[in-house]
């Protein structure tokens, strides 16, 4: 009975671990942004070599690897809930044919690319009834 008892413990613990395992995997290739329309993952040395839009944002992100960038469309104006969730710093704004482009650093995000002389690794675009959100940047069009 005892020997039953120190295997029936042992693989207990070796599931137990394998679960933690797993969990940890799971929240290591968790998506960064919470589901939208469109999620898009960016692979690649430079984040816009290949884009893949994905149906299901957890499992893809865990099946495609290294992932170098991702974004993600909301309906509405979302700019404030996004710099808010991130409690990013804004470093600075550009506007284009009625696109308001938010350039922002996140201490919750990766080390990101250099634009205009400043580190940002979040990128929020607002118009025509929608936002994009990006990581480190928003690749291809609006």
């Amino acid at each position: 009975m005892r020997r039953f008892l120190r295997a029936a413990g042992a693989t207990a613990a070796i599931l137990l671990a394998a679960a933690c395992g797993l969990m940890f995997l799971l929240l290591l290739h968790a998506p960064v942004f919470e589901r939208g329309e469109n999620y898009t993952y960016y692979l690649g040395a430079n984040s816009s070599a290949r884009a893949v839009v994905s149906e299901d944002p957890v499992l893809d992100k865990l099946l495609l690897g290294r992932v170098a960038g991702e974004s993600v469309q909301y309906p509405g104006d979302r700019y404030e809930a996004l710099k808010a969730r991130f409690r990013a710093e804004l470093l600075f704004t550009e506007e284009a044919c009625g696109v308001t482009n938010y350039y922002l650093r996140s201490p919750l995000l990766g080390a990101g690319i250099v634009l205009g002389g400043r580190r940002v690794n979040l990128h929020i675009a607002v118009g025509g009834g929608k936002t994009v959100a990006g990581t480190p940047i928003v690749f291809g069009g609006f």
